[in-house]
C-alpha cells in the first residue's frame, strides 16, 4: 500500500488543472485456480496483480487512468496526465487524509495461502469421485478451486482514506451425461467470502451429487414445449432472473442516462404486491459482501422494491451526481484497471407467505425452473432470454416428467407484474456478474416463485 504522503501528492497532481474530485484506488491481489479433469489436476496458477488507479471528476465529466508502477515519479506522471484531460484553472487546496476505521462484515480465520495444495487438491478430489460413482452414465466430471486474497487501498481529495482485505474461496463442479451422442451437464459451484474455513462449514458431496444428479435426470429428459404458461422458478440461483431481468436496469449506470426502463419511476408501481427485493452487501462472508465498496463507503442494505413499489437504486458517486443522488455502497470494479461503478452485490427476492409446496399444488399446468442457467438483458428494455438448466413439467399440481432445452423469454418489467405468489424459502447461489467494471463476484437468490404466465422457448420431439 501506498504512504500517506504520496497519496496526498497525487490526489492534489490530480486535481492540478481544475478537477474537483479525485481518487486514488490500490490494489494487491494474489489468486490461485487448480482445475481437474478425469480425476487429475490438468493445471495450476497463481498469480499477482498490483496496480493503481486514478480517477478524477469535473462536475459529470470523468477520466480515469492506471498503472501498476508504483514508484512516486510514475504515480505522479500519470495524474498530472489524467488531469490535462479535464481543463480548467486550480483552486487552492488543503488535503489532509484521515484513515477511517472499516466495519469488519467479513471475518477471515484460515487464510487460503497457508493451506498446503495437497488438501486443496484433496477436496477436489472427493468431489469429483462423488460425483463420477454417482451413476454409471456419468462420463466426466471437471471440479476448478479458486481462491484470492485482495488487498485494496481507497484515497480520495475529500479526505477519504481506507484498506480493505476480501478472501474469497469457491470450488465448482460440472459433471457430464453421455448416451449415445447426446451430452448433458450439470453444475454446481458454492462459494464464499471467507477462507479456507469454508470447507468446514459446507458438505462438498452434496454439491457434487447434485451436479451429478441434474446431467443425469436431463440425458433422460424430453425437450420442453414451447408455449406461455405459468413458470414455477425455485429458490436460490433462480434469483438470476430476478438479477438480470430487473437488477441491471436498477443500476445508476443505466438509470442515470435514462436507458432503463425503471429511470424516474420511484415511488411508482413496478411489480406486483407480492415482490419486495433487496440488495445487500453487509450479509457476513457472503459471496458478493464487502466492508467497503471499490470507491471506500460501508456496504449497506438497500431496499429497492416494497410491495411492489420502487424504493431504491443503486447509485455510485459518479452517477449520483448526474442523479443529484447519494451512493448507496455499490460502487464496484473487477480489478484497479478498470473505473468502478454501480454493480449489484448480494440482490434477491425477499420470503413470502406460501410453501413451495402450496406454490405446485395451485399450478394445474406449467413449468417448474428447478436450476436456472445463463442468460441475458437488454436494460433499456429489460427484455431477457434465459436458459434452465434442470426442468419439470407440472400436472394437475404435481410435479411431473423432466423436459430439457427450455429458455425463458420476456420483459422484466413485465415479469414482476405476474409473480403472483412467493414462497417462503430463500436462499441463494453464488455467480459472476460482467458489466462496465468488469466481471465482480454476486449472490443472486429468492423463494420459490410462480410467474402466472411466461414465454417458454423449447421444442416438442422425441427422445
Amino acid at each position: 500500500m501506498l504512504a500517506k504522503a504520496l497519496l496526498e501528492d497525487c490526489i492534489t497532481a490530480a486535481l492540478g488543472t481544475g478537477g474537483d474530485f479525485a481518487e486514488v484506488f490500490v490494489e494487491d491481489r494474489f489468486s490461485n485456480t487448480l482445475s481437474m479433469v478425469g480425476g487429475k489436476v490438468d493445471s495450476s496458477v497463481s498469480g499477482r496483480e498490483y496496480g493503481i488507479g486514478i480517477r478524477i471528476f469535473q462536475g459529470t465529466n470523468c477520466v480515469y487512468a492506471y498503472t501498476n508502477d508504483g514508484s512516486r515519479e510514475s504515480l505522479l506522471r500519470v495524474a498530472k496526465e489524467a488531469a490535462e484531460a479535464l481543463p480548467g484553472v486550480s483552486g487552492t487546496r488543503c488535503l489532509n487524509l484521515l484513515k477511517g476505521t472499516l466495519p469488519q462484515v467479513n471475518l477471515i480465520h484460515t487464510l487460503p495461502h497457508t493451506i498446503d495444495k495437497q488438501r486443496k487438491v484433496a477436496i477436489m478430489t472427493r468431489a469429483y469421485q462423488v460425483a463420477k460413482e454417482y451413476d454409471l452414465i456419468i462420463s466426466q466430471v471437471s471440479v476448478r478451486y479458486f481462491d484470492e486474497d485482495q488487498h485494496v487501498q481507497i484515497a480520495n481529495s475529500s479526505g477519504l482514506l481506507v484498506e480493505d482485505r476480501r478472501v474469497r474461496t469457491r470450488t465448482g463442479i460440472t459433471a457430464i451425461a453421455s448416451k449415445g451422442t447426446e451430452k448433458q451437464s450439470g453444475t454446481y459451484a458454492p462459494g464464499a467470502h471467507m477462507g479456507f474455513e469454508f470447507y468446514d462449514k459446507i458438505d462438498i458431496d452434496t454439491y457434487a451429487r447434485e451436479a451429478a444428479r441434474i446431467a443425469s435426470t436431463m440425458i433422460h429428459a424430453d425437450y420442453a414445449p414451447s408455449d406461455r404458461m405459468p413458470v414455477i422458478i425455485d429458490n436460490e440461483f433462480g434469483g438470476v432472473i430476478f438479477h438480470e431481468a430487473c437488477g441491471h436496469s436498477l443500476e445508476a449506470t443505466a438509470v442515470a442516462k435514462k436507458t432503463s426502463v425503471f429511470a424516474d419511476k420511484i415511488g411508482e408501481k413496478i411489480a406486483s404486491e407480492a415482490v419486495s427485493a433487496v440488495d445487500d452487501g453487509t450479509i457476513p462472508n457472503s459471496w458478493g459482501s464487502l466492508n467497503v465498496d471499490d470507491e471506500g463507503h460501508p456496504t449497506r442494505r438497500n431496499l429497492l422494491i416494497e410491495n411492489g413499489i420502487l424504493r431504491g437504486y443503486l447509485v455510485d458517486m459518479l452517477n449520483g451526481r448526474r442523479m443529484q443522488a447519494k451512493a448507496t455502497g455499490n460502487s464496484r470494479r473487477q480489478s484497479y484497471k478498470f473505473a468502478p461503478t454501480s454493480r449489484m452485490t448480494n440482490t434477491f427476492i425477499l420470503p413470502g407467505p406460501y410453501s413451495k409446496d402450496e406454490i405446485i399444488a395451485n399450478t394445474e399446468y406449467g413449468l417448474f425452473a428447478r436450476y436456472m442457467g445463463g442468460g441475458s438483458v437488454n436494460p433499456a428494455t429489460g427484455e431477457f432470454n434465459f436458459a434452465v438448466n434442470e426442468a419439470y413439467m407440472v400436472r394437475n399440481g404435481k410435479v411431473m416428467e423432466p423436459v430439457r432445452g427450455a429458455s425463458l423469454i420476456g420483459k422484466g418489467s413485465e415479469i414482476l407484474m405476474r409473480i403472483d405468489m412467493v414462497a417462503n424459502n430463500l436462499a441463494c447461489g453464488q455467480g459472476m456478474c460482467g458489466s462496465l467494471s468488469g466481471s465482480v463476484p454476486t449472490d443472486v437468490g429468492q423463494p420459490t416463485i410462480r410467474v402466472s404466465e411466461i414465454t417458454v422457448g423449447g421444442r416438442k420431439g422425441d427422445k
